[in-house]
């Protein structure tokens, strides 16, 4: 099987993972939360290491598997896929320290570690986007160009309403807001992980 068929494979796998993790964690947290007004990390919060931290790391690991995958295809990589490549670590990288590092509790003073959780979750929702907008230029990933730049330019609207919600919104349906954020960008991974796994011709050497 070539090599960005079977990461393809397995990113799709690691990305039905996670949002299967995802709705298991939002059931299995206290009912008084709503996920309309909360967003992911305050219900992540609540269950410190269960599965909604992990769903956030089986996310992480199936990007990096879509990140090698990009890498060994062909044809060879424009300066602008080379961008979108450090874009799609800084999604990772953004994504693995809002896991480790949690938020406050709703209602409480923010807190360094809340800080710090927050701006890494900017990060990585900012570089998604970026990175797709740029992997639609990408020759392999041409049939996809337009439903990467449809998803991508949704995805900021969505940041947009959220970045409103959370400042003079006064957090008015934020967790809504962040909920179709997250939809829309994880369907940008999903779109490029679909076409690695419909790949046929055998990979390009390393």
């Amino acid at each position: 099987m070539p090599v960005t068929r079977s990461t393809g494979l397995l990113a799709l796998g690691g990305i039905a993972l996670a949002a299967l993790l995802t709705v298991i964690g939002h059931l299995e947290v206290n009912d008084d939360l709503n996920p309309w007004a909360l967003t992911i990390s305050d219900f992540a919060v609540s269950d410190r290491g269960g599965v909604i931290d992990i769903a956030m790391v089986v996310l992480a690991l199936a990007t990096v598997a879509l990140l090698y995958g990009l890498r060994r295809a062909s044809p060879p990589r424009p300066r602008s896929g080379r961008t979108a490549e450090l874009l799609l670590g800084a999604w990772v990288g953004g994504l693995l320290l809002a896991a480790v590092v949690p938020t406050n509790e709703p209602g409480t003073a923010m807190t360094t570690a809340a800080y710090l959780h927050r701006y890494a979750s900017v990060i990585a929702f900012l570089a998604l986007p970026a990175a797709g907008w740029l992997l639609a230029r990408r020759p392999d990933l041409t049939p996809a160009a337009q439903t990467l730049r449809t998803l991508v330019l949704l995805s900021l609207a969505l940041a947009a309403a959220m970045i409103w919600s959370a400042y003079p919104g006064d957090r008015m349906l934020i967790g809504l807001a962040e909920r179709l954020l997250i939809l829309t960008e994880v369907a940008v991974l999903a779109t490029v992980a679909l076409l690695q796994a419909r790949q046929v011709t055998p990979a390009r050497a390393a």
